[in-house]
């Protein structure tokens, strides 16, 4: 059945205002608004969105149904190559102009044409229109619409996209500005700490007590490094060397919740004994990724003013609050409490004694044997001595730690 062109625009136009407000996902969006369309009778056979993102690996996001079956969320990194084909391309009109760019899709290429009509001419669409979409702040986004109809789409298919882009915009706004936030607080505080405070938890003194393993690294040699470095090549130095700590934590399950200066603090959450045994040898992974990332930096460290980089790392568990402290107006969602103090002070310690991976009783509990004491030592804070392990490496640079012991077997076998 066909509608008349009023009567869609005015269905689609509810359904946004009602149920299209609720909808989180972009994907799940189109799709409904693409059989919405089909359903009053135009004949629309791809849908996209290209909105631009506040992310810090991402420039652009499109969200792209086809009739034909296709369903994908598109992330364009910044780059030449994306620049090349926005700037071949009717997006980059419609941002200029601020107006809608269409085109018929002819079977043959026709002169100069946009780069991604190829692509639609491949996949038989006839006709091709980009609107348009102004959100709040001004910035102009972009809708587009194609079909595979002989006769292109009517006049009155025009109207109902033309009608609908208004409500559209506050839709994919609302989308784009929920996006942002998770995006934001994923970026600054970590996706534990992020889903905390976005869920509500933003109150002084709020949180949670978890048990954690609580790793620590520590760069040696940072204090007279900052001092002699170019301020530009401190931060391409601390950048690498966060870099491979956050790599690592996060390729074992692990979440970096903060750097100190040239400290990293990572958790791994756990909460039954055996949750705590897959915890800490995560962490010990984690450790030893790091150590190897590091390496391969220093490997391929041709710059003269940056020295080869040194880390202490630490480990130690226990339970530890989780949520925010801080002032009446400026909050830090962290972990606190002896275990993290301990966790801070055998970093210090594995940089003092120059071994790279130092854990506690506490882990050498977790992982069922106590073989492999580096030795007991005061540890500033602490009334009683610390004692701490050292794994060490095997031949095939895997960590030795507890050999007869089926966790440590577990740490050989990855």
């Amino acid at each position: 059945m066909v509608m008349e062109a009023p009567l869609v625009a005015a269905d689609v136009t509810q359904w946004l205002y009602s149920d299209g407000v609720g909808r989180t996902d972009s994907l799940d969006l189109i799709e409904e608004l693409a059989h919405k369309l089909r359903a009053g009778g135009v004949a629309v056979d791809r849908v996209t969105t290209a909105i631009s993102v506040l992310h810090p690996n991402v420039r652009a996001e499109s969200a792209i149904w086809t009739s034909d079956g296709t369903r994908e969320l598109r992330r364009f990194p910044g780059g030449e190559e994306l620049d090349a084909r926005y700037n071949n391309s009717p997006l980059k009109v419609v941002h200029e102009t601020e107006g809608p760019v269409r085109f018929v899709v002819s079977p043959t290429k026709q002169g100069d044409e946009y780069g991604i009509v190829e692509d639609l001419r491949q996949d038989g669409y006839t006709d091709y229109i980009a609107l348009p979409m102004r959100f709040s702040d001004g910035s102009i986004k972009i809708m587009t619409f194609a079909t595979k109809a002989p006769s292109g789409f009517s006049p009155g298919n025009i109207g109902v996209f033309e009608s609908i882009m208004g409500p559209l915009a506050t839709v994919c706004e609302l989308q784009t500005l929920r996006r942002t936030a998770g995006t934001l607080l994923d970026t600054y505080v970590g996706g534990r700490a992020g889903g905390r405070v976005l869920n509500g938890t933003v109150r002084r003194g709020e949180g949670e007590w978890i048990s954690a393993v609580v790793s620590f690294a520590d760069l040696r040699g940072f204090t007279r490094l900052s001092n002699t470095l170019p301020a530009d090549k401190l931060i391409l130095f601390l950048n690498r060397y966060f870099g491979a700590m956050t790599e690592a934590v996060e390729a074992h399950g692990g979440e970096v919740l903060k750097f100190i200066g040239d400290e990293v603090m990572a958790i791994f959450p756990y909460e039954t004994d055996e949750e705590a045994a897959d915890a800490a040898r995560r962490a010990l992974l984690a450790a030893r990724d790091t150590g190897t990332r590091i390496k391969e930096i220093n490997a391929n460290n041709t710059c003269i003013y940056t020295p080869d980089m040194s880390v202490g790392i630490a480990l130690h568990a226990g339970n530890v609050f989780f949520g925010n402290v801080g002032g009446e107006t400026r909050l830090d969602f962290t972990v606190i409490g002896p275990v993290v103090n301990l966790a801070s002070r055998v970093a210090e310690l594995a940089k003092d004694l120059d071994v790279e991976i130092l854990v506690t009783d506490a882990i050498a509990g977790i992982m069922g044997c106590r073989s492999g004491l580096f030795g007991t030592y005061e540890v500033k804070g602490f009334d009683e001595p610390v004692s701490v392990y050292s794994p060490g490496l095997t031949g095939e640079g895997n960590l030795s730690f507890c050999p007869d012991n089926a966790a440590a077997r577990a740490l050989e076998a990855n």
